[in-house]
């Protein structure tokens, strides 16, 4: 009997470390590669009186800080509109303000998790006119810190009257 009970513990235990080794191997996560690699976009403000600035700008997504706004991270991810950070039109313009010594500020609103592009070059819209933002000649359907740009967009905020 100690014979049998051996024998069928042998067994089972081949049998085990068979279905083990043959089973289909348990996908790893993979790293995924950074999608916020930094993009060279083409920008361009247009005022009501003409173009403001216009340039080539390396941008990716970072945080941004307005001073009506505060601190808030403009990346892309803002309102769950992209999975991982990207470059966005809102952080492109932030970097070419701060590296060609312009300034702009935009309101944070919480409930869009996203700016509001309030004034450029101190030209601002006031109640007759608003920054609208386009990328490649489309107004994009969602806030300057969610869409995703890609290396060569033409990027441009226009102040645009009601």
């Amino acid at each position: 009997m100690h014979l049998t009970s051996a024998r069928r513990t042998l067994v089972v235990t081949a049998a085990l470390g068979l279905a083990l080794a043959s089973a289909p191997a348990v996908a790893q996560p993979q790293a995924q590669a950074s999608t916020n690699a930094p993009v060279k976009v083409s920008l361009t403000v247009k005022g009501p009186d003409g173009r403001l600035f216009k340039g080539k700008i390396k941008t990716k997504g970072h945080d941004v800080t307005t001073a009506t706004g505060g601190t808030h991270r403009c990346d892309g991810t803002n309102g769950g509109a992209n999975p991982s950070a990207v470059p966005t039109p809102t952080a492109a313009l932030d970097d070419a303000a701060r590296k060609r010594h312009f300034t702009w500020d935009g309101t944070w609103y919480a409930s869009f998790d996203d700016f509001s592009v309030d004034t450029i070059k101190n030209v601002s819209g006031g109640g007759v006119a608003y920054w609208n933002i386009a990328v490649n000649g489309t107004s994009i359907p969602v806030g300057g810190c969610q869409f995703k740009l890609q290396a060569g967009d033409k990027v441009a905020f226009t102040w645009t009257a009601f």
